[in-house]
C-alpha cells in the first residue's frame, strides 16, 4: 500500500509520474492520443480528507481524488464512489496504479482531440476544478445534483 501524499505538490508529482509511465508504456501507439497535450496534474487541493484536482493527459481530462491526510473511501477497481462538492454530487470510478496506489476518477473529456494546445486543456481542467467548489453551480434547490454534461456547460442555479 502506498502512503498518502502529505502535500498537494507531492500528490501531483506522484499522479504525473504514474500517468507519464502509462503514456510511455501502454499508450504510445494508441491513435486517439493528442500530440499537443502532455501529462499534468492541475489544481490539486485538500478536500474532505483527500486531494482533489484534475489530470490532463494526451488521451483524457479527468477529475481525480487521491488519498490525503484524512479518511479515504476504499473501493475495488471500477467501483463507483460518490463525492459531494458545493456544486453538487459526482460519481468517480476507483482505480489503482503502481507507484500511485488507489485513486478515483471522473471523466470530463475523452478523447481530447478537440484541444489544439496544452494551455487550453489545462485551462479547461482548472475551470472544472474551480467549478466543483462553486455553490452557484448547484442549480435549482439544494437537493438537485448536476449531470456532468450540465456541469461542463456551466449550468447555474436560477437567479431570483
Amino acid at each position: 500500500m502506498t502512503e498518502p501524499a502529505t502535500t498537494a505538490a507531492e500528490a501531483a508529482a506522484r499522479l504525473e509520474a504514474a500517468f507519464e509511465a502509462i503514456r510511455v508504456e501502454r499508450m504510445a501507439d494508441v491513435p486517439i492520443l493528442n500530440p499537443a497535450l502532455r501529462v499534468e496534474a492541475v489544481g490539486l487541493r485538500a478536500w474532505d480528507g483527500c486531494w482533489i484536482g484534475a489530470l490532463v493527459t494526451p488521451w483524457f481530462i479527468n477529475l481525480v481524488a487521491l488519498p490525503g491526510p484524512g479518511r479515504w473511501r476504499s473501493a475495488r477497481d471500477r467501483e463507483s464512489v460518490g463525492y459531494a462538492f458545493p456544486s453538487g454530487r459526482f460519481s468517480f470510478i476507483a482505480g489503482s496504479e503502481p507507484g500511485l496506489g488507489s485513486y478515483h476518477a471522473c471523466s470530463l473529456f475523452s478523447p481530447v482531440l478537440e484541444f489544439g494546445d496544452h494551455e487550453t486543456a489545462r485551462e479547461a481542467a482548472r475551470l472544472a476544478v474551480e467549478s466543483l467548489f462553486d455553490p452557484a453551480m448547484l442549480g435549482e434547490g439544494p437537493e438537485r445534483s448536476l449531470s456532468r454534461r450540465d456541469f461542463l456547460r456551466g449550468a447555474r442555479r436560477a437567479e431570483p
